[in-house]
């Protein structure tokens, strides 16, 4: 049977105004039809590029080389703009990760999806609407009518992400390229696209899967392909290649997942592993002890928060308090809440009812100029950190603004190089601009920002989404030095349940802008009462490896 995908001897260099760098650098595999193939490794590894590649999308300054290069037995080599237009969405359909820069802000979603409908002829124009409705319905978009007359701006993340995948399946093409297609969803939304993904791959649809999930990996992906620096070092079954790695930086990205085995425990490796490295996985140290949380020293007080649009209530009395050095886990699906309580927090929302307090001093219902001198004590870490940086500055400027005004300027670069070097990052991105970056380095410059002021509370929406597992956990190590160093506080929003139970003290279950359960996070965790919640939790994709859950 001829390989859908055929790949022998990719190089991909990119030209910069340094010189060149080798993005990808001979990697060879395949894709057979109905095969779901996964591609793991850090950020910068080359997966992305490699996906690109195979749809003509590489970017300008690229040069790709390969001594074969087929998409179902046609050499796409020589393949002019023209010729890539007609493979893509037909032959090869794209799910880019970062959806809201993915989807056009001036066309509707409907419109969006219209587009490869007409593409490709494949129903005439009276039929598109209702075809683009039946596709958001198959992502299982509440309300698909409507929403297919809504622009991306609109649509929460996991709305636009599902948007994003019915415009990628809506010409069925033979392949489907997912370049983290879960990233932006809640467990039980990641759980219905997943089944929505086996369910194509079952009817004969080939996927290549691009994660850093490894447990959406061990669920979906018949063989994985582990890469670094722009190399395959590790590839082979699913099962095999998850239980017993053979390569240690393989065993590095396993020991990097959170989970309730990891509490007390440092995620990240102290020190780099080489290429050529052997022996067993390094042992991981404890995490430094929080300090205790006395009842009189809280940072914030949530007391009976409410907010509604219109007739619609999308927070309903909901109260809790964060203390000096504590993590509040908050989860729930897309559309919760959890999101209107971290802006109402921050400040940026009003509440229609309740109050926050923060460090014992009125936060919600006074004017700005009462916040003012508290605003750098908090600060905001957002799903989205493109659309929260300013385009025209580059990295050194976006984290420099949030230092204090009397830091001198060599004062202020060396301050800028440690706090990128603190969240992963090399001075080498000082001069870049947001829109170079890969979406886990821009969130990681967003944290950078947020830490620069010296914050008593940082408001933590999807902090590590976008981060691959090994990046993740050098974010999460940190966010814990910090709590406890500092006594920082954190309100901690993910819809990784692993993450939070790994990191937070206690957690909020929200539900319809409810908070149906709460508790120390072991407890809610382990022992659920709500039904919600245990269904949360039977939706969350398990990695179980040898000796690990």
């Amino acid at each position: 049977m001829t390989p859908l995908v055929a790949v022998e001897n990719l190089r991909v260099d990119f030209t910069t105004p340094t010189g060149t760098v080798a993005a990808v650098r001979g990697i060879s595999f395949t894709v057979e039809p109905g095969e779901c193939v996964a591609v793991v490794g850090e950020s910068g590894s080359g997966k992305s590029v490699t996906a690109r590649t195979l749809v003509g999308l590489t970017g300008p300054g690229a040069r790709v080389r390969a001594t074969r290069l087929e998409l179902a037995g046609r050499d796409v080599r020589p393949h002019r703009p023209q010729d890539w237009r007609r493979v893509r969405g037909r032959l090869a359909g794209l799910v880019l990760q970062d959806a809201l820069v993915s989807l056009d802000p001036l066309r509707t979603v409907g419109a969006e999806i219209g587009e490869v409908l007409a593409t490709h002829a494949i129903v005439g124009r009276r039929e598109r609407a209702g075809r683009a409705a039946h596709l958001l319905d198959l992502v299982h978009v509440p309300e698909p009518e409507r929403r297919a007359r809504q622009y991306p701006h609109q649509l929460s993340g996991g709305l636009r992400q599902r948007a994003l995948i019915a415009s990628a399946i809506a010409g069925e093409p033979a392949l489907l390229i997912a370049d983290e297609p879960t990233t932006a969803l809640d467990v039980t939304v990641q759980a219905q696209i997943l089944r929505l993904l086996a369910e194509r791959r079952a009817d004969g649809q080939s996927l290549l899967l691009i994660s850093h999930d490894l447990a959406v990996v061990g669920q979906l992906a018949d063989r994985v392909l582990v890469m670094r620096d722009g190399q395959i070092v590790e590839a082979g079954p699913t099962a095999r290649l998850l239980e017993s790695p053979g390569h240690p930086y393989t065993r590095q990205l396993l020991d990097a997942v959170p989970s309730v085995a990891s509490r007390g425990r440092r995620l990240s490796v102290p020190t780099r592993l080489r290429p050529d490295c052997v022996g067993p996985a390094l042992a991981r140290p404890p995490l430094p002890v929080r300090p205790e949380v006395r009842p009189d020293d809280t940072v914030l007080a949530a007391v009976d928060l409410t907010k509604r649009y219109g007739t619609h209530t999308v927070v309903r009395d909901v109260s809790f308090t964060i203390g000096r050095g504590e993590t509040l886990g908050l989860v729930g699906e897309s559309g919760s809440g959890k999101s209107t309580v971290a802006r109402i927090v921050a400040g940026l929302l009003a509440p229609d009812g309740g109050s926050v307090t923060f460090e014992r001093t009125p936060w919600s219902g006074v004017p700005e100029r009462f916040r003012r001198p508290l605003r750098r004590r908090l600060q905001v870490i957002s799903q989205d950190p493109l659309s929260s940086f300013d385009p025209r500055y580059t990295v050194r400027r976006v984290v420099a603004e949030n230092l204090d005004a009397d830091v001198d300027r060599a004062g202020r670069i060396d301050r800028v190089v440690d706090l990128l070097r603190r969240v992963g990052l090399g001075p080498d991105l000082l001069d870049r601009h947001p829109r170079a970056l890969s979406g886990g380095q821009r969130q990681r410059v967003a944290i950078a920002r947020a830490l620069a002021p010296r914050p008593s509370l940082l408001v933590c929406d999807e902090p590590v989404s976008a981060l691959d597992v090994s990046v993740q956990a050098q974010v999460l190590d940190l966010l814990a030095e910090l709590r406890a160093a500092d006594g920082t506080a954190l309100l901690f929003i993910s819809h990784d349940l692993g993450v939070v139970h790994h990191l937070a003290d206690r957690v909020l279950v929200m539900r319809d802008g409810v908070v149906v359960e709460q508790g120390p996070v072991g407890d809610v965790f382990s022992y659920p009462r709500h039904d919600y919640t245990r269904a949360l939790l039977d939706a969350l994709p398990s990695l179980v490896t040898t000796g690990r859950a």
